[in-house]
């Protein structure tokens, strides 16, 4: 009798080793690493808005007029104006005033330019005839240019008209185009874009809360759009009125000294108030030299310069501080680093967007606890 024999198991194979463990980050390697990633950002970030300042620009500009422009807005809005033709008729009588302005205030200040050549040559006279010294100063200056030279060459010095350098390529005039041409596509599309972000209204906002995580993003983002949009808003209407006063006192003070052009001159240290810093040094300088031009004594000549600077003296430390008050207290040493950074990488509007620019900066530091430490060093 046959005998069944179980069958034989198969063998079952040794179980795979177990994987090995990821290697974990060395937390003091990251720490290390840190420093270096912050910086290449922000070379990297300073090497964007150099490059697409075209793109950049008119972006930054639009969303800043549209955040000054804000309480317009919304008062039309109350009274059941469409935001469409609202947004439409702002920006319209925005343009139209600005153009007026610079219709009206253009013609002067272009006679002036072409009267300019005459002007520096009445004004080196007027100076040498108030500084003797410097009439010294240039007449030794001849002298030893001519040290070493006989006679005859110095007769013929003396005699030898100036050369005249003729440009035959227009380079300059086409630059001057070029210029013009991009300057006008950038204020276009500026205007275009502020007319659509006015015309949404807060749905661009609204687009920003939802794509929120959280429901403490959400409200920490509508917290810092509102108040960024009431800083840069009440700032720039503070400040515009303060410069607008600030023009009309010193045109009406240079109308009463018989300054001939005295609104034009108002206007412009209107506008180079904006600038921090520089936009008061050159505004006296220019007077200065209006004074030299118009009086024939030294004193009546620092009269201009001397109103100004009175009354730039009482708007920086009595009437700024008042109006906008501790809110919008920087360190001076960061605003006078932000004009110089701003103005080397875009230019004009750098230096005229810089301060804004560094108030948004401060509000969104302001409400990140993270950055608190930058915001510290904003203040004064």
């Amino acid at each position: 009798m046959q005998t069944l024999s179980a069958p034989s198991q198969p063998a079952i194979p040794d179980p795979a080793p177990a994987a090995e463990a990821a290697p974990q980050p060395d937390p003091a390697s990251a720490r290390k690493r840190q420093p270096v990633q912050i910086v290449l950002v922000a070379l990297g970030a300073i090497a964007f808005l150099y490059f697409a300042r075209p793109v950049v620009l008119p972006l930054v500009v639009a969303f800043i007029l549209v955040m000054a422009l804000k309480p317009v807005m919304h008062w039309l809005s109350c009274r059941r104006v469409h935001r469409s033709f609202s947004a439409a008729v702002v920006l319209c009588l925005l343009v139209s005033v600005i153009g007026l302005g610079c219709f009206e205030l253009g013609r002067p200040a272009l006679t002036w330019m072409d009267e300019a050549p005459q002007h520096m040559a009445d004004l080196r006279q007027r100076v040498q005839t108030l500084f003797p010294r410097l009439k010294n100063l240039d007449e030794a200056t001849v002298a030893v240019s001519n040290l070493g030279a006989t006679e005859a060459e110095k007769t013929d010095r003396q005699k030898r008209a100036p050369m005249v350098v003729e440009v035959k390529d227009g380079r300059g005039s086409g630059s001057l185009f070029e210029w013009t041409g991009a300057f006008l596509v950038g204020v276009g599309e500026t205007l275009v874009l502020a007319y659509l972000l006015l015309a949404s209204g807060d749905q661009f906002m609204q687009k920003l809360i939802r794509v929120m995580p959280t429901l403490r993003d959400k409200r920490r983002a509508v917290d810092i759009s509102r108040e960024v949009q009431q800083n840069i808003s009440n700032y720039l209407f503070s400040v515009a009125m303060i410069n607008i006063g600030l023009g009309l006192a010193v045109s009406g003070g240079l109308c009463l000294m018989g300054i001939p052009n005295a609104p034009m001159w108002g206007v412009l240290v209107a506008v180079l108030n904006f600038v921090p810093y520089f936009g008061p040094v050159v505004g006296i300088l220019l007077l200065t030299a209006v004074g030299l031009l118009k009086f024939d004594t030294l004193w009546e000549s620092l009269i201009p310069p001397g109103w100004y600077l009175l009354l730039h003296f009482f708007e920086a430390n009595l009437i700024t501080p008042i109006l906008l008050g501790r809110r919008f207290t920087l360190n001076p040493v960061v605003i006078f680093v932000s004009l110089i950074f701003w103005t080397w990488l875009w230019g004009v509007p750098g230096a005229l967007l810089s301060v804004p620019i560094l108030v948004s900066i401060k509000v969104v530091c302001d409400r990140i606890p993270s950055l608190s430490a930058v915001s510290e060093l904003l203040a004064r």
